[in-house]
């Protein structure tokens, strides 16, 4: 009997959690195919000759719109960036009115940054003939980041991710990178801890998988990987952190802190670093540091999402 071919079935890619097991390990599968492309002398994979990809930041970024504008380039699309600043958004015109206006021009993929959570999915559900890729909506979700860090982590674990332990510490309140990545991990197998202040622990905290610790030092042993959070100050209200310099003195991770952790921990951060606050550089510099490969994976990664989304059936449903 003929092998079925597994279809991409997602219009959008708006957060993990609308992701099987099956369908994360295709992204993972085909990012690892496409990451070859990157260390090429020529860094071309024309697959995506023709299509178009809009990149709409509302939010300021460097590593997730540079990487999505790469991975666009890279597959022979044609990408297109557009920011606040300079739509007519900052003239007073609505998210919806300014998403239109783009639909008219036919795109095949819209990326978009937003602070406001819920953004993305605004958009998906109102823009039917292309896809929609959140790149970072408010507190809620950062799925291309999770994917890469499932990515970075599947690298240096040799694809095993059963029986492996990540401590996420700093601002998991104010984070969305926090709360895709412990949905993501924990789907593949990987148990969570989070270290941080009670102020910076996000609602609920006490019903999700994770095992909670506001001491680092008692938070670490047993840790194969420590992810390192900065803390979001352009979220945070006035009174959840009265004391910076109390706050680095505790959970800024040093050489010291991965001494506690098991034999070859390795660190990440989803960036920007904010060195002496939230890692120290010794760490952020050290072998043990992954963080300049997750900037490397981010590029595989996000060529998979679109070359997934942009070539995918024209039957599959939406997410």
């Amino acid at each position: 009997m003929q092998q079925e071919t597994f279809i991409w079935r997602h219009k959008d890619l708006l957060d993990v959690d609308q992701l099987t097991r099956e369908e994360v390990f295709l992204l993972l599968d085909t990012a690892a195919s496409l990451h070859e492309v990157n260390l090429r002398s020529i860094k071309k994979a024309p697959v995506l000759k023709g299509k178009s990809i809009i990149l709409f930041f509302a939010e300021d970024s460097t590593r997730t719109k540079t990487s999505f504008d790469i991975a666009g380039k890279r597959l022979g699309a044609d990408t297109f960036g557009l920011s606040k600043s300079g739509s007519s958004m900052q003239k007073g015109e609505s998210l919806k009115d300014t998403a239109l206006t783009l639909e008219a021009m036919h795109p095949d993929v819209i990326v978009i940054r937003h602070q406001c959570s819920g953004a993305a999915r605004f958009l998906a559900e109102r823009l039917p003939s292309c896809s929609i890729v959140n790149a970072g909506d408010g507190w809620h979700a950062h799925p291309t980041q999770s994917l890469l860090d499932a990515f970075t982590l599947r690298r240096h674990w040799n694809g095993e991710f059963e029986g492996k332990t990540v401590l996420i510490v700093g601002d998991c309140a104010h984070s969305r990178v926090f709360r895709s990545d412990v949905q993501l991990l924990t789907l593949l197998g990987v148990k969570v801890r989070i270290c941080a202040p009670r102020t910076l622990l996000p609602a609920g905290v006490e019903s999700w998988p994770v095992e909670v610790f506001s001491n680092l030092d008692e938070a670490l042993p047993g840790v194969d990987v420590v992810m390192c959070l900065r803390l979001q100050l352009e979220r945070m209200a006035a009174g959840l952190l009265p004391d910076m310099r109390e706050y680095s003195a505790r959970y800024c991770l040093n050489p010291r802190h991965l001494e506690l952790a098991n034999p070859g921990a390795k660190v990440m951060h989803p960036g920007p670093i904010m060195r002496g606050n939230d890692v120290s550089a010794a760490v952020a510099d050290s072998p043990d540091s992954l963080i300049l490969t997750q900037v490397e994976s981010g590029v595989a990664v996000r060529m998979a999402a679109l070359f997934l989304l942009a070539t995918r059936s024209d039957n599959g449903a939406r997410a």
